[in-house]
């Protein structure tokens, strides 16, 4: 699996937009070169039409704007097909808000490249990376299949990282930084 330090792979997924645009059907493609010198925040989830997932997805979706504030793009992938994605969106209730595009990885090339592929399950993990806007991964972490994330928490190290600085446990935006 990639981790702090590596570079974020290339790729270019279908994908349905996020926002009121992600119910019209039509699809876009989002390559790692879009955004382009802005952090961006990766998650997978395992496959659409489940019951973890669409808790973690909207919650992260919530926050879009409190990362875009920050110059963090959101990209929300699955091994699913974008044609899933829209359809998934439109049936169910909390997606159809959703504000970040839902990315189809159904050759599963980002997943493998990433190295979050469980190869028990034929589904990617719920990694989350936070890429910097050099490309270079500065935060992985990886969730057994039946664990949602917590996306305040990815918001916090993503303040802490953007703060280049020494934060010390469970530190949150606004307080002191350590001072060697």
């Amino acid at each position: 699996m990639l981790t702090v330090g590596d570079k974020f792979p290339e790729f270019d997924l279908a994908a349905v937009p996020g926002g009121p645009e992600g119910l019209k059907g039509d699809f876009v493609q989002i390559s790692d070169k879009t955004d382009a010198g802005k952090w961006k925040l990766v998650f997978f989830w395992p496959k659409d039409f489940t019951f973890v997932c669409p808790t973690e997805i909207v919650a992260f979706g919530k926050l879009a704007g409190e990362f875009k504030d920050r110059d963090t793009v959101v990209y929300g992938v699955s091994i699913d097909s974008e044609f899933v994605h829209l359809n998934w969106r439109l049936h169910h209730e909390d997606l159809k808000g959703l504000q970040i595009p839902m990315l189809a990885d159904i050759k599963r090339e980002l997943s493998s490249a990433l190295g979050v592929l469980s190869a028990a399950a034929g589904v990617a993990n719920r990694a989350t990376f936070l890429v910097d806007p050099e490309g270079i991964i500065r935060h992985v972490s990886v969730n057994d299949l039946s664990v949602g994330r917590n996306p305040q928490e990815i918001l916090r190290i993503l303040d802490a990282l953007q703060s280049d600085e020494l934060c010390p446990c469970n530190w949150k935006q606004g307080e002191a930084f350590l001072k060697p």
